[in-house]
């Protein structure tokens, strides 16, 4: 995302921002951050997920048709897709409307998911060369695995069939430069530097090599911290990796 510009704040002895997003008075924290908290959430989303799975949560035959595919052919769908994009020769846009009234109007079965930076230099689906109902998206500034994306995440595994998940990381992220520089910042913004700090302790000041050590840091966190997800990592059913989403040249490298 563009760079944050540094604007003067002051935090109030009343109260504190945690990394919920939200803002707890001196001596109050947030639970659903701790390691026990989140993994608690995991399970109950994973339980929930199954309820949900049970009370008719389906999808049509003709949509669930390309989560046949193996986590590996998931990806080099994605990468060829991306080729594709690089050489403008894009294919996606001839079945778009197509694929919306036959396929998706009554369910989806996307094969891959991305956890993409909020970036409006970065459209994901236009990136892979790929139509309506084949991606699961989930954008966030940093493309942080917060609690939230997490979830979403597992959702599209464990009820989507999503086969492959993309940590995508990209240049000039300006959440990671605003994390590098630690300024002072406006309202919830300076939320992302706690989850995107590990990266920069790891790379340094160096922007690039910051971006690309927190999508595989990312990536990492989807694996360790979600039994769903690690569940069908151990299954054979889904794999998770970091990869890096070049602005000029528009190509994505695997990390």
């Amino acid at each position: 995302m563009a760079s944050f510009h540094s604007v003067p704040t002051e935090f109030s002895a009343l109260g504190h921002s945690c990394a919920c997003g939200a803002d707890h008075a001196p001596a109050a924290g947030c639970a659903g951050w701790s390691r026990r908290g989140f993994l608690r959430t995991g399970v109950g989303l994973t339980a929930g997920l199954a309820a949900g799975l049970g009370a008719g949560l389906t999808v049509p035959s003709a949509a669930r048709a390309q989560t046949q595919m193996t986590p590996d052919a998931a990806l080099q769908a994605m990468m060829d897709g991306n080729k594709r994009f690089t050489q403008g020769q894009m294919t996606s846009f001839n079945d778009d409307l197509k694929m919306l009234k036959e396929k998706t109007a009554e369910g989806q079965a996307p094969f891959a998911a991305v956890l993409s930076c909020a970036d409006s230099r970065v459209p994901v689906e236009l990136v892979f060369d790929q139509t309506i109902g084949h991606l699961f998206v989930c954008r966030v500034a940093g493309n942080i695995a917060t609690a939230a994306l997490i979830g979403s995440l597992e959702y599209g595994a464990a009820v989507l069939g999503t086969k492959a998940i993309m940590v995508l990381g990209h240049g000039s992220c300006g959440a990671v430069d605003a994390t590098i520089k630690a300024q002072a910042v406006p309202g919830q913004i300076s939320v992302l530097y706690r989850s995107i700090r590990p990266a920069v302790d790891q790379a340094g000041p160096n922007l690039e090599a910051a971006i690309r050590a927190n999508a595989k840091i990312q990536a990492g966190l989807l694996g360790s911290s979600s039994p769903v997800l690690a569940e069908a990592i151990k299954g054979g059913q889904l794999k998770i990796v970091a990869a890096y989403y070049d602005l000029a040249s528009g190509a994505v490298t695997l990390l």
